[in-house]
């Protein structure tokens, strides 16, 4: 009796000294000239593919070429759990089918892969680092603004401001790294809040792809202003969605990789903040921008 209650003792403290464990894992991160991010990855073991780390999306996504002309394994899609690798890490998740994903890369995968972690994504570095605790300091540079997550089902979204003309609002923005643009501006909310759409220089008007291969009429124009938390970019060219909303039961504005670039980025899922701030890409010039100037 003495000997067993010695054993459970051992083993309990060997558990709680495993669940202690520090640990970050780096991980090397390629952005390309269409603002898509991705790592490379193994699924179920024996399948390397280039993943988009999407935070608009949630567990893992792969294109209909790669689930049917690339994959050695041959997964069930939306029920079965399989493992994916990213760096040292293993992750399970369910597969999902899409008939697009961001330039140059396989599928994606979500943010909620993470859900009990902190994701630092470092631009100037090229490296996501995956973090079991925020690292010290983080919330005492001045630098790094801090945002609140608040979450829409299973997305999440932090607050910012938009200016044009002297109205300025406020309003939640999907925080979307799998959008290769700058901000997506839901037309129904900026009718609805009175935002002077009619006074923002219109510089294109174009037809994207969405993920399921769906078109969606869009017009991009000049946004005198936008603020994430304490920091301003000015003159934003940003897109004015018409048609084909992302989410059917909401109206939102959509945070994309194009700005999101322009900070370096701690995603703390264990109290649910963001914390930006700007990096070298941080003025770098917009991709509409330079078409504008050609």
């Amino acid at each position: 009796m003495k000997r067993n209650f010695l054993i459970a003792f051992v083993l309990m403290s060997i558990n709680v000294f495993a669940q202690n464990i520090k640990f970050s894992d780096s991980i090397s991160l390629v952005i390309n000239e269409q603002n898509t991010i991705f790592v490379k990855a193994v699924f179920n073991k024996i399948d390397t593919l280039n993943l988009n780390f999407d935070t608009g999306t949630t567990e893992l996504v792969l294109t209909n070429d790669v689930l049917k002309n690339k994959l050695k394994s041959k997964p069930k899609l939306y029920n079965t759990i399989y493992n994916l690798k990213i760096g040292d890490g293993n992750y399970k998740t369910k597969v999902y089918d899409a008939e697009l994903s961001g330039h140059g890369t396989d599928g994606r995968f979500g943010w909620d892969l993470f859900k009990d972690k902190i994701v630092e994504l470092n631009y100037d570095k090229n490296l996501m680092v995956v973090h079991s605790e925020l690292p010290k300091n983080i919330e005492r540079k001045n630098k790094f603004t801090k945002l609140k997550i608040e979450f829409f089902k299973d997305l999440f979204l932090v607050e910012s401001k938009i200016k044009q003309n002297g109205v300025t609002n406020k309003d939640l923005f999907l925080f979307d790294s799998g959008y290769q643009r700058t901000v997506m501006l839901d037309n129904d909310l900026l009718q609805q809040e009175k935002f002077p759409t009619e006074k923002m220089e219109v510089i294109n008007k174009v037809i994207l792809k969405g993920a399921q291969g769906n078109e969606i009429p869009v017009i991009t124009s000049n946004l005198k202003m936008l603020k994430i938390g304490k920091y301003k970019l000015n003159n934003v060219p940003v897109q004015q969605l018409t048609a084909n909303k992302p989410l059917r039961d909401k109206n939102i504005h959509i945070l994309g990789n194009e700005v999101l670039k322009r900070f370096n980025i701690f995603l703390d899922f264990q109290k649910n903040v963001v914390y930006m701030k700007p990096n070298s890409l941080f003025n770098v010039k917009y991709i509409d921008r330079k078409k504008n100037d050609i």
